[in-house]
């Protein structure tokens, strides 16, 4: 039986934690219990949103002002709610967004020195406060994450001209981890921290088995043979 209200994930965590390929696993969870979804990301979810994507995740702009960076990420967003996330739920499909709001906050916020009380209103103001029903955070130390991120780039896996965070120092992604666990702790029931310093499998089983506790709570059942 599909959940009786579409439901809006993210996966959030630093760069390398495996996101991008864990949030495939979780819609084939959803598939199997009927659960139509959608797969998007942040930033780079529309057509705007990806020449967007462009401009901040280009290593030439290091330099790039925190204001600045801060909305370059809300224009994307707004795209995107409007164009794919709000229509999505309202068809009554679920949403699975790899990153969306908490990374405005742990990046632009505990890492860059911007205010997150500001951040907090802008997103109240430009957003009506959208949250996700649950958020997937992918926890490991910066010092792995980054050495899985700029593999990948050196082998090919991830686009070259995307490598800027992955050029902050240790200390920058120290914050953003300490952000991260913050707004966890803050908000217990829609955060889940994993373990992704563990194989991929592990760390998939660990998800798939969080996400069905949450929609057993909710009291979404498995389909019946």
């Amino acid at each position: 039986m599909a959940a009786e209200t579409p439901l809006f994930i993210t996966l959030e965590g630093g760069e390398g934690a495996g996101k991008t390929t864990q949030i495939v696993h979780l819609a084939g969870l959803l598939a199997e219990r009927g659960v139509k979804s959608l797969l998007t990301r942040e930033p780079g979810g529309t057509a705007i949103g990806k020449r967007i994507r462009a401009v901040l995740l280009d290593p030439d702009h290091a330099g790039m002002a925190p204001e600045t960076e801060l909305l370059l990420y809300m224009a994307d967003r707004a795209e995107h709610i409007q164009t794919v996330i709000r229509p999505a739920l309202t068809d009554g499909t679920s949403v699975l967004c790899d990153r969306f709001f908490d990374a405005t906050i742990v990046y632009q916020g505990a890492a860059r020195g911007l205010s997150a009380e500001w951040i907090g209103r802008l997103h109240d103001l430009l957003f009506a406060g959208l949250k996700p029903d649950l958020t997937l955070l992918l926890d490991l130390p910066p010092e792995a994450g980054l050495a899985r991120a700029r593999r990948q780039l050196e082998q090919g896996v991830r686009a070259g001209g995307e490598g800027r965070f992955e050029a902050e120092s240790l200390d920058f992604h120290q914050r953003v981890r300490m952000g991260y666990l913050a707004l966890a702790r803050q908000e217990p029931e829609r955060f889940r921290v994993i373990d992704a310093g563990r194989d991929e499998d592990r760390v998939r089983r660990d998800i798939l088995a969080a996400v069905e506790m949450f929609l057993n709570r909710r009291g979404d059942k498995p389909p019946s043979n």
